[in-house]
């Protein structure tokens, strides 16, 4: 994937999220971002905690958000090298 395609893909996405987000679905929020891990290389993945509590959404979504967002620029910053 080129870092076009996965600047598109994932401006996509972070809109998703934040449209969740901002309107409080936190269980929606989440699934957008385990379908951005899974864009990442399998050694940049966050390993996330199972989201069985619908309660507990908001939470994960905070606590994750961040280190995704780190992890989408760790790679961005291979794909410009490559």
């Amino acid at each position: 994937m080129s870092l076009q395609e996965f600047d598109a893909l994932i401006d996509r996405m972070k809109l998703a999220f934040e449209y969740a987000d901002n309107l409080g679905q936190y269980v929606e929020a989440a699934k957008v971002l385990y379908q951005m891990n899974d864009q990442l290389p399998d050694d940049l993945q966050l390993t996330f905690d199972e989201l069985d509590d619908p309660e507990a959404a908001k939470s994960f979504v905070k606590q994750y958000y961040t280190e995704l967002k780190l992890a989408i620029v760790d790679y961005r910053q291979r794909l410009m090298v490559s």
